[in-house]
C-alpha cells in the first residue's frame, strides 16, 4: 500500500535524484547542506580511514552525521550501505570490514554511483560494490547482512515503513542498524509535506 503524503512521489524521486546529481557533478557548489571533505571531518570520521578514501567521493561527501560513531565495524562483517551516494561512507567501512568482509553500497542516483565505483578503483579495494535501486525494495536476500548503515537518506523517504521492514528482512537475525539521519520534533504541516524542496533539501 503506497503512502499518501500529499505529493507526487514519482515527482518527488526525480526531484530527489536531480538535487543529488548535482552534488555529485558539481561538488563545490553552495547546498542547503553541507558537503565535502571537512563536514566529515567536522562530524568526526576516523581520519585515517576518510584520508584513503579518494577525492571524487569526499567531495560529494552529503552526509549528517557520523554512523561510525555507534561504533566500528568488525573485520569479516557483511555491510549495506543504504543511500551510498558518492560512496564515502562505503569506503570507509570497506577498510573496516578487512578484505574478509564485503561492503554493498545501493544508491538510486547513476551519478553517485559512477563516483563511487571509480573511486573504489582508485582505492584498490575488491570487497565493494555498487548496485543502482530504491530502499523501499532492496535487491538482496533474506538475511545477506550483518550490518546496515545509513547516513541522511531515510528521512527522504516517505514511505518509511517500507524501508524499516526491508532492512528487517535483509539483516541477519541480531544485525545491526547504525543509522544517522534528521528526525523532527513536530509534525510537518500538510502545507510542508506538500513541499517538493523541504524533502529534498
Amino acid at each position: 500500500m503506497a503512502v499518501d503524503v500529499g505529493v507526487d512521489l514519482a515527482l518527488l524521486k526525480r526531484e530527489i535524484k536531480k538535487t543529488y546529481a548535482a552534488v555529485s557533478k558539481e561538488p563545490g557548489k553552495d547546498f542547503v547542506f553541507p558537503t565535502g571533505r571537512g563536514w566529515a571531518e567536522d562530524l568526526g570520521y576516523p581520519g585515517e580511514l576518510l584520508a584513503r578514501v579518494p577525492e571524487g567521493s569526499v567531495e560529494s561527501f552529503a552526509g549528517v552525521a557520523n554512523p561510525f560513531s555507534l561504533g566500528p565495524l568488525q573485520p569479516g562483517e557483511r555491510v549495506l550501505d543504504l543511500g551510498c551516494g558518492a560512496g564515502t561512507d562505503t569506503l570507509v567501512a570497506a577498510q573496516m570490514v578487512g578484505p574478509e568482509g564485503r561492503v554493498t553500497g545501493i544508491d538510486m542516483t547513476r551519478e553517485m554511483l559512477a563516483k563511487a565505483r571509480e573511486s573504489a578503483a582508485e582505492l584498490g579495494v575488491a570487497n565493494v560494490e555498487f548496485v543502482e535501486g530504491e530502499a523501499e525494495s532492496l535487491p538482496f536476500p533474506d538475511a545477506s547482512f550483518d550490518v546496515v548503515i545509513s547516513n541522511g537518506v531515510i528521512d527522504l523517504i516517505p514511505d518509511k515503513e517500507a524501508v524499516f521492514s526491508e532492512l528487517e528482512r535483509v539483516l541477519v537475525p541480531g544485525g545491526r542498524l547504525q543509522i544517522a539521519d534528521v528526525t523532527i520534533q513536530r509534525p510537518v504541516s500538510e502545507e510542508g509535506k506538500r513541499n517538493i524542496d523541504l524533502w529534498t533539501g
